[in-house]
């Protein structure tokens, strides 16, 4: 036997075990978060029917940002969404004209504005919230409570990697 630990005769120095992106649990990560993805996005538009059915899917995201923060400015939305100035005001506008937003004068800077949910907006968002969270619940019944805040406590360490 020689030193090398291999006795089967075939050369391993240049084989390395697995790492990185090879590894079977990012290959079962990157399975997992991609049906995620695309139920989230079905899912996504059925919620944002429901908020309005003229809502664009995309512009949902917006409702449950203002939803959770309150009152921001257009560049703050952007920002956080990922969008440019031009697509933000689009979806603003339409917002505003669903009803669902309002803007209003920044005390801060006379010059900005501020955008906020409406009443019927808050409404509409807080039963359509309450409606997914009752099917997480109906879809995670069988799992234990510290089951499903283990998995939020994983997606918010996954979604705060994801920001870097």
């Amino acid at each position: 036997m020689h030193e090398g630990g291999n006795d089967g005769g075939e050369d391993t120095s240049s084989q390395t075990p697995d790492s990185g992106v090879d590894q079977p649990g990012f290959l079962a990560l990157e399975r997992e978060l991609t049906v995620l993805l695309r139920r989230a996005r079905a899912s996504q538009g059925e919620m944002s029917r429901a908020v309005h059915p003229d809502l664009e899917p995309s512009a949902y995201g917006l409702l449950v940002r203002l939803d959770e923060c309150g009152k921001q400015r257009a560049t703050e939305l952007a920002a956080f969404i990922g969008v440019g100035k031009a697509t933000m005001s689009r979806q603003l506008h339409a917002l505003e004209e669903l009803g669902l937003v309002t803007r209003e004068p920044d005390p801060a800077d006379g010059r900005a504005w501020l955008v906020a949910l409406t009443p019927e907006g808050r409404d509409r968002m807080g039963r359509v919230r309450e409606a997914r969270r009752a099917r997480y619940a109906g879809s995670l019944a069988d799992w234990d409570p510290g089951e499903v805040t283990e998995l939020a406590r994983l997606l918010h360490q996954l979604n705060r990697g994801m920001e870097k």
